[in-house]
């Protein structure tokens, strides 16, 4: 999305919202400025530039919420009259007890607004746009992932009586074989869930008490929000095993972690918690039992590899064959997908290094490079020296209109291959091999 644009989208939806709220279509309105508020977080995050552009939305903000959380009482309450824009009504000044409600309301909010504001930001708005099928292999994890969020949503009368859908789900595995990933495809598919996507810097705070309040109120804005995903990136930065020498606060996040998940009086009807992490045997064994599934990403297959290469080499111009990816599926045992990326782009840059070094070019005719459907007669391509009709020239002298950028070859693909090494190492495949035997399941 073009920059600014998440920002109009959220003028238009709280546009409509005064209009509706206007026409007295007051449960559409709450709708709206609380979708519209959600836009605003988004564009405060990604999109607006300096601090006084970041208040003046702030502000829109908070008077927004504050229109909201009235017509929300009201519809509750539901009375006759609405509570007036910005004040209550003669009637309800009247009331005692109307006013003792009003200001309990009023000395629970201020703090828990400015906790869930700061957690506003992790929600995702905008859709990262990754399909299942974008994602090479893993089919266990696929399966399990659309068990415990796709299906509830869409068919809600499967899981009735005793049949209830996963509530926590962690993914363990080295590093670079796509749990997060698999987490955003999660995020763009169960297209009516709310996705939070949360990590340390967000949870954690310098005042005393007040991170284990952002890890209530992350629940308690989830079941708000249900359907909802809370996905915890690295989540053994947040909950590794307890010890004595720990701060006190890591050991608090952890307990109300502990209390949220599976406590008594915890409805987590409609949240899942999904956990993504390298290292799963640091784990709190407490908040290991709370991830009721454990599966295990591994590092891709022979076939899982063979698929990868040919979605980063996508639609680049190639002349590599499928025996030839087939070759190199096989060459890259040990590899993590994040790997055969930084290969395959390492790769699809031999050509552009091939025009830099290249102190020949020879004139070819093929399609042009700024309009694929016109055919240009005199390109200039880098040759050797010795090639019939070979210019000498540098690539500085080739007008940008008339380069043509020579096609990814194998010995390119060989030659990235032999620069780029592994990343897992053996000693953590041997813990992850050790942890998914004692309490995971392959994915």
């Amino acid at each position: 999305m073009a920059a600014g644009s998440t920002l109009q989208k959220a003028i238009d939806i709280v546009t409509k919202a005064t209009e509706e709220d206007r026409n007295k279509n007051y449960e559409e309105a709450l709708r709206l400025y609380e979708h519209g508020v959600e836009y605003f977080l988004h564009a405060i995050k990604y999109e607006a530039q300096g601090d006084k552009a970041k208040d003046s939305i702030r502000a829109k903000c908070l008077q927004y919420l504050d229109r909201a959380e009235k017509l929300k009482a009201y519809l509750k309450k539901g009375k006759k009259k609405p509570v007036k824009d910005g004040g209550s009504s003669s009637k309800e000044s009247k009331g005692s007890k109307n006013n003792g409600d009003s200001s309990d309301s009023d000395s629970d909010d201020p703090e828990k607004k400015k906790l869930q504001s700061k957690l506003e930001g992790a929600i995702v708005v905008e859709k990262p746009h990754v399909k299942w099928s974008d994602v090479a292999g893993l089919e266990g994890a696929k399966e399990a992932l659309k068990e415990a969020v796709i299906l509830p949503i869409k068919f809600p009368h499967l899981f009735t009586g005793k049949r209830i859908p996963w509530k926590g789900i962690l993914l363990f595995g080295p590093p670079g074989t796509g749990k997060s990933y698999l987490a955003k495809a999660v995020a763009t598919e169960a297209n009516n869930s709310t996705f939070f996507s949360v990590s340390s810097s967000d949870l954690v705070s310098k005042w005393l008490g007040e991170s284990e309040k952002l890890v209530k109120n992350l629940f308690e804005m989830a079941r708000d929000h249900k359907p909802s995903i809370i996905f915890i990136d690295e989540v053994d930065s947040l909950c590794s095993s307890r010890s004595d020498n720990e701060s006190e606060s890591a050991r608090r996040i952890k307990t109300e972690f502990l209390v949220q998940m599976q406590g008594v009086g915890s409805d987590n009807d409609g949240i899942l918690v999904l956990g993504a992490t390298n290292t799963p045997w640091i784990l709190d064994s407490a908040i290991r039992r709370r991830f009721e599934k454990r599966i295990y990403i591994p590092l891709p297959e022979e076939h899982a590899r063979l698929v990868m290469f040919k979605l980063h080499l996508g639609n680049t111009s190639h002349c590599l064959t499928e025996e030839n990816i087939r070759t190199l599926a096989n060459k890259t045992e040990g590899y993590s997908g994040a790997d055969i990326s930084i290969v395959v782009r390492d790769a699809l840059m031999q050509p552009v290094r091939k025009v830099q070094s290249s102190t020949h070019f020879k004139k070819i005719t093929g399609p042009s490079p700024v309009d694929k459907e016109t055919i240009v007669n005199d390109l200039l391509v880098p040759c050797s020296p010795g090639d019939a009709g070979a210019i000498e020239m540098t690539w500085m002298e080739v007008p940008s209109d008339k380069l043509s950028v020579p096609p990814v070859t194998m010995s390119d693909m060989l030659k990235s291959l032999s620069s780029t090494k592994p990343t897992v190492n053996e000693e953590d495949m041997k813990k992850l091999d050790k942890f998914t035997e004692d309490f995971g399941q392959e994915g």
